[in-house]
């Protein structure tokens, strides 16, 4: 089966995409795309899968670069893909001004979130769910990409599939941590059933970046845990008991 990228109009004309999880080779819980070494899919399969999209990229596998995520605010600055068989770094987020490299994102309901300043030649990527985008990974983003002589006017974001506010049910302590750092994220939270809250992290993730003075920045308006045939759900494999969950990928290069 062919792959599926979602793409941006402002990304363009950067090769870039947010892949669904149709056109993989995996089976099983993991049917399709499924890139997340970290998962108990099989590695071989795991690797035919990942070759695939840095095809779809136009680079060698060894050039797609992906992180070890640890849902932290913690960015790192590429100029080189990492040496074989090197240990992933621990980090949420990349940027780049090197040509030929592609950053990769992995998520399964967090944000994926692809960033470029054309003009600059700099783009970056990154995972956020709810702790990375309180903690400041979005920000910490647009200050790495500034360090590589982007201008955060300049710059453009896209958040790809991620869980939406309708499917994001949490409790009163996640709310309580939210109020502890700005009494007004209460807006991002619709009251639920038996006392509990529905998080709009793309909502969240919006206003974090246009707080910060990103020139530009969307949501693709797709949900991972609502659409079992194209996107891989944390959540919705939690609930539907199974042992383990695939992961999707994002990735943008210069």
């Amino acid at each position: 089966m062919t792959l599926q990228i979602l793409t941006a109009d402002s990304l363009s004309p950067l090769r870039h995409g947010f892949f669904t999880r149709r056109g993989g080779a995996s089976s099983g819980i993991f049917a399709g795309l499924n890139c997340g070494p970290g998962s108990s899919d099989q590695s071989e399969t795991v690797r035919t899968n990942r070759a695939r999209v840095a095809q779809a990229m136009q680079l060698a596998p060894g050039a797609l670069v992906s992180l070890h995520q640890t849902h932290s605010a913690d960015v790192i600055a590429l100029d080189a893909p990492l040496p074989d068989g090197a240990t992933l770094p621990k980090a949420d987020a990349m940027v780049t001004a090197t040509p030929g490299l592609g950053l990769a994102i992995l998520t399964a309901d967090c944000q994926p979130v692809l960033f470029a300043d054309h003009a600059a030649g700099v783009i970056g990527a990154a995972h956020a769910g709810w702790r990375g985008a309180l903690g400041g990974v979005l920000e910490n983003t647009l200050d790495a990409m500034e360090a590589l002589g982007a201008a955060r006017a300049s710059t453009c974001a896209v958040i790809g599939p991620c869980i939406s506010q309708r499917a994001y049910e949490v409790g009163p302590e996640f709310l309580e941590d939210f109020i502890a750092d700005d009494p007004a994220h209460t807006r991002f939270f619709a009251n639920g059933q038996n006392g509990r809250y529905q998080f709009d992290l793309t909502g969240f993730g919006l206003f974090r970046l246009r707080a910060a003075g990103i020139g530009d920045v969307c949501w693709t308006g797709h949900c991972t845990y609502s659409d079992p045939k194209m996107f891989y759900s944390y959540r919705r494999s939690v609930h539907e008991g199974h042992a383990d969950y695939g992961r999707l990928i994002s990735a943008i290069r210069l």
